[in-house]
């Protein structure tokens, strides 16, 4: 790092930049790799790299504020979005992380130049990335937050912070309050091979199903007053006899006829239900929650994806979900300490679950930011 730029916290122009602020260890090639999971024309610019400086505290480069300090390697500008780039990285030293109200772990910075949208005061509830808590005033929209949404994901993923530039609220997500994980795969698990599969780590999963059935209509149902075809009127009315009335349908055979294939295609379902499209599997982890297992067809792949050619036939998702037993702690930037005691023992079971679930079909697994995650990490 000693040949980088460093960045200088007292420069106001930094100050009223969004930060992305990141330890010493994380690369440049893992900054792309996560900006490429969530905008799919993220590249870097490369007949746009920050020029290099001249000499000692020479003049500013591209990203403003940021000034040299001796020779040092240019910086370079990442693109995210039509109006957004990121640039960097820039050392940054204690003194400066201290100044800018970061933790001493950050020892690299990217700055982002984004346009500034502001919507509404922010509504009360759920504020797990603290962006309520960082624009009081009015939350950020369209582009702005799209981009800072990705920031706080980031910071997550990589061990770091987003310091926004307005108010210096320094944002440090906590790297374990997302634990879902989702196995991406082109390949169908019946629900009975998914309940096999998930019990080989979990003995006491279930799948999920209906707590009673349906065995058609009521006797009854579907005549009216008179004890003629027709349909439950709701109140004050005659319900389908009137529709049928309105569009000049009064001859008996033809309502009857109506009811017939009505009660038919009843009769069918219940014979032959349809192939279920979606289904679940339920562990119950007792004081900690439920687990679940959500299988169901994927439409919105992660960028990096989409033009994979086993993708192109179709994905199913496979989501490894935890529910803790009070749900609006999901959304709280800090949970209670029982919250985050329930989430550690919940942690390495979604993952086993989504291991065994990755080697039975293969695919990709992602995170809750949908930033694929390499399988031997899990």
């Amino acid at each position: 790092m000693a040949g980088m730029v460093r960045i200088q916290a007292g420069d106001p122009d930094v100050r009223s930049r969004h930060l992305l602020a990141l330890p010493g260890d994380v690369g440049a090639d893992e900054v792309e790799v996560l900006a490429v999971s969530r905008f799919a024309q993220a590249r870097w610019e490369e007949d746009e790299v920050v020029p290099q400086p001249r000499g000692i505290m020479g003049p500013m480069t591209a990203a403003l504020g940021i000034r040299a300090v001796g020779s040092s390697t240019p910086a370079r500008t990442l693109r995210l979005a039509r109006l957004s780039t990121l640039t960097g990285p820039y050392r940054v030293e204690a003194e400066d992380a201290v100044n800018l109200g970061l933790p001493t772990t950050s020892t690299l910075a990217y700055v982002l130049t984004a346009p500034r949208e502001r919507g509404e005061k922010p509504y009360p509830g759920g504020d797990r990335d603290g962006l309520k808590r960082a624009f009081p005033d009015g939350m950020p929209i369209r582009e702005e937050e799209r981009v800072l949404q990705w920031m706080v994901a980031a910071a997550r993923r990589l061990g770091g912070s987003v310091r926004t530039g307005e108010n210096g609220t320094v944002l440090t997500p906590d790297v374990d309050s997302a634990i879902d994980l989702t196995v991406l795969s082109d390949s169908w698990l019946e629900p009975a091979e998914a309940l096999a599969v998930v019990q080989s780590v979990q003995p006491r999963a279930r799948l999920s199903e209906a707590t009673s059935t349906w065995n058609g209509p009521a006797p009854g149902v579907g005549r009216d007053a008179g004890g003629r075809p027709g349909w439950v009127a709701e109140a004050g009315g005659r319900g389908l006899s009137a529709a049928l009335e309105r569009y000049g349908v009064d001859d008996e055979a033809e309502r009857q006829r109506l009811m017939d294939e009505a009660s038919a295609y009843d009769e069918l379902m219940l014979a032959v239900p349809p192939v279920p499209e979606a289904y679940g599997v339920l562990v119950d982890l007792g004081h900690d929650g439920t687990l679940s297992v959500e299988a169901g067809v994927e439409t919105a792949l992660p960028p990096l994806m989409r033009g994979l050619p086993w993708t192109q036939g179709g994905v199913v998702a496979y989501r490894v979900h935890w529910e803790p037993p009070f749900i609006e702690e999901l959304e709280a930037e800090r949970p209670s300490f029982e919250h985050r005691v329930a989430r550690s023992r919940a942690a390495p079971l979604v993952q086993a679950v989504a291991r065994v679930v990755h080697a039975a079909i293969g695919g990709e697994i992602a995170d809750e930011a949908d930033f694929l995650v390499d399988p031997e990490d899990v």
